[in-house]
């Protein structure tokens, strides 16, 4: 269970959220600026919210009230970011190992790293470098960094946006498949109306920091 309430004051206006989500794909849709990413940003730990609080699995990664500010790395949140963040001068196992090196916890806590990449069909590179990669192997392999520390929360900024057309109809039916396995919540950002239907269990529109009125901008697909 995700619970947010936060303000993140910015420089031409205040973003406002407040959001619960029990192991759904949340969709974010709105036009560039409106603040979709800097929400992302305040969950994972990479900014710190004006006022409010974070919780995921009762856990409390941020309350201005308690003065609680969880780092990142301490987290257990997935981030997928939008160019993918691979580091080109290591290998795809390289990258994917990277993210388990400033984690603390024990090691039977995370996923076989090398048997996530053979799950998502990239087994077969992981001597190669990020350069060697197409646009939908990278993202496989960055979806694999993500998921290895078994994360209670996966978030992901405009994952299909520099692939083309067939690619990202695949992935993104990947991606419901892979959240149909992982039951843990997902926040998804993106431009696309069409693609913010297909995924979202909960969609929400965000204009200058702010959500659009319930019953126009929240729509729970009934299946």
């Amino acid at each position: 269970m995700l619970e947010v309430n936060l303000v993140k004051k910015l420089w031409h206006f205040n973003l406002e959220l407040i959001l619960k989500a029990d192991n759904e794909i949340v969709v974010l849709l709105g036009p560039s600026g409106s603040g979709k990413t800097t929400i992302l940003q305040c969950l994972a730990g990479l900014l710190k919210p004006s006022s409010g609080s974070i919780k995921v699995n009762d856990k409390v990664l941020f309350s201005a009230e308690q003065n609680i500010n969880v780092p990142t790395r301490h987290r257990d949140i997935g981030y997928l970011f939008q160019d993918y963040a691979l580091f080109p001068h290591l290998t795809v196992k390289e990258n994917v190992y990277y993210g388990l090196k400033s984690r603390r916890a024990a090691a039977d806590t995370y996923l076989n790293p090398m048997e996530l990449l053979e799950s998502f069909g990239v087994g077969h590179l992981v001597n190669r470098y990020p350069r060697q990669l197409s646009g939908g192997e990278k993202q496989r392999v960055a979806l694999a960094r993500a998921l290895a520390i078994r994360p209670k929360l996966l978030l992901l900024d405009e994952p299909f946006s520099a692939l083309d057309k067939n690619t990202r109809l695949c992935l993104r039916e990947e991606l419901k498949n892979l959240h149909q396995s992982w039951q843990i919540p997902f926040i998804l950002v993106t431009h696309d109306e069409e693609e913010a239907e297909y995924l979202g269990d909960q969609l929400i529109v965000i204009e200058k920091g702010k959500a659009l009125p319930q019953k126009y901008c929240i729509h729970r697909r009934i299946s």
